[in-house]
């Protein structure tokens, strides 16, 4: 017996169905990839702090001697550097077995923060989330990690403190303490 020719339609109809599934499956797979790769947010665009008159070495003892006590109660061996607002040295101490390595490091991030008018934290999770954030390794003076921190007096950069030595959260915690107490300093001196 002869079978009657189907018609075109019966023909493709399944075919078309066939095909759908996967092209279906392959367009989701590709949204998800192309999702998975949206570049990450730029950074912030750069603090608009104004420089003021350089820290003079009354504050900067206090600076020093605070974050020194936070060090020493915790028992890390650092080195910490403050600097004026020119971008010189006013004091350096180096605690007792800090590694040698700690004196440039605590100084680099005196600078950055000076120089980038931010924490270096702010600088390391800039950089941590890669992307156009990478840029910050071929900028000079860049130190990101965490330890760096501009010190304020009156809404003004007056100085930074750096700290070295330690893990860069250590780092960190010392440099807060001496930034703190200038502008627990600063807060006395208002009233």
């Amino acid at each position: 017996m002869l079978q009657q020719p189907r018609s075109l339609r019966s023909i493709v109809r399944p075919k078309r169905q066939a095909l759908a599934a996967p092209l279906a499956l392959a367009l989701a797979m590709a949204a998800v990839v192309a999702s998975a790769q949206t570049p990450p947010p730029p950074p912030p665009p750069p603090p608009n702090t104004a420089y003021g008159a350089p820290i003079g070495l009354a504050q900067a003892k206090k600076v020093m001697a605070a974050a020194e006590a936070e060090a020493v109660k915790n028992g890390w061996s650092m080195v910490i550097v403050v600097m004026d607002s020119a971008d010189h040295v006013v004091m350096q101490e180096k605690l007792d077995n800090t590694q040698y390595s700690a004196l440039a490091g605590a100084e680099d991030k005196a600078r950055s923060a000076l120089h980038f008018k931010r924490p270096t934290k702010d600088l390391e999770e800039v950089l941590a989330r890669g992307g156009i954030g990478l840029r910050y390794l071929a900028f000079r003076d860049a130190m990101p990690v965490q330890g760096g921190l501009p010190l304020l007096v009156d809404g003004k950069i007056v100085g930074s403190i750096g700290v070295g030595g330690g893990t860069s959260v250590q780092d960190g915690q010392v440099a807060k303490a001496g930034s703190e107490s200038l502008q627990q300093d600063a807060s006395t001196l208002t009233r």
